[in-house]
């Protein structure tokens, strides 16, 4: 059933808070897609509890489920008028994608808060342990900030296995920092996972591309990247790159603070490595 003729459907049966909801959805649904479950809440003058009663009472499991609806439904429209993107020949192709990831860096770089930054390369500086936490791609973006923190002789840790992560996030404490990394924000494990660590008096740091969605109001510091995905997007290449330049920055903001330390960590590192090839 098209969006819109479902939304109708169940109109008559909308509280009034959620008619608000249903009729920024009628209104803008090309926007929607990228918006958090708290940017559309606000955008529609309601709470988020409100929002996730609309799509339940529409027919989805949550918010999410509706997204990709929406998205879906926008995808079939678009064919249906005849308005697909068509092929303008490999190198064209080749040079959308450069011009769409070198946007995505500046945007990165314009909504860098770099008082946000130094003060989360201050407390991974200090910090006792460091444990990262995301699922799927922001999962391998945590493993990849692993990598990178022991390149330059910092411990730190990132799991994919949901129930050593839960485990990881109930032992932490004071001094220690949990960081978790998720497009949406509204990632159900990972911003569980980081309650469970900042009740136990971690620290929580976040990389998120909204700024208003519930990992924020989880977090103790926010770093914002761009690359925003639709949910037919997910693991999109452009908000993998996000995420990394912010690492990146993060990493080379560790390495300033030491720079004699971090030169000798890295030789060490690139040779037990380098040992590993033929």
């Amino acid at each position: 059933m098209d969006m819109n003729d479902r939304i109708h459907t169940y109109f008559p049966s909308l509280t009034k808070s959620e008619v608000k909801v249903a009729s920024r959805v009628l209104e803008h649904p090309d926007d929607l897609i990228y918006l958090s479950v708290t940017e559309l809440a606000e955008f529609a003058g309601t709470g988020e509890t409100t929002v996730m009663r609309f799509c339940r009472k529409i027919g989805f499991k949550g918010y999410q489920d509706f997204k990709l609806a929406l998205a879906q439904d926008q995808t079939h429209r678009r064919r249906d008028e005849g308005r697909d993107l068509d092929s303008g020949g490999d190198e064209d192709m080749a040079r959308s994608v450069y011009h769409t990831m070198v946007n995505i860096l500046n945007s990165s770089l314009g909504l860098l808060d770099r008082e946000q930054l130094a003060k989360a390369v201050e407390c991974l500086d200090q910090a006792r342990y460091i444990q990262f936490f995301g699922v799927g791609s922001s999962g391998i973006t945590a493993l990849d900030a692993k990598n990178r923190l022991l390149r330059i002789g910092r411990r730190a840790e990132a799991v994919a296995d949901s129930h050593v992560q839960a485990m990881m996030a109930v032992t932490m404490g004071e001094g220690d920092v949990a960081f978790g990394i998720s497009v949406s924000g509204s990632t159900l494990d990972t911003n569980d996972m980081l309650h469970k660590a900042k009740h136990n008096g971690a620290t929580v740091i976040a990389i998120t591309n909204y700024a208003k969605s519930p990992i924020t109001s989880i977090a103790d510091i926010v770093l914002l990247t761009a690359g925003k995905e639709a949910p037919l997007e997910g693991g999109s290449l452009g908000a993998k790159i996000s995420q990394l330049f912010i690492i990146d920055l993060i990493c080379e903001g560790l390495a300033r603070e030491h720079a004699e330390k971090t030169k000798i960590m890295k030789e060490k590192t690139a040779r037990a490595v380098i040992e590993r090839s033929y």
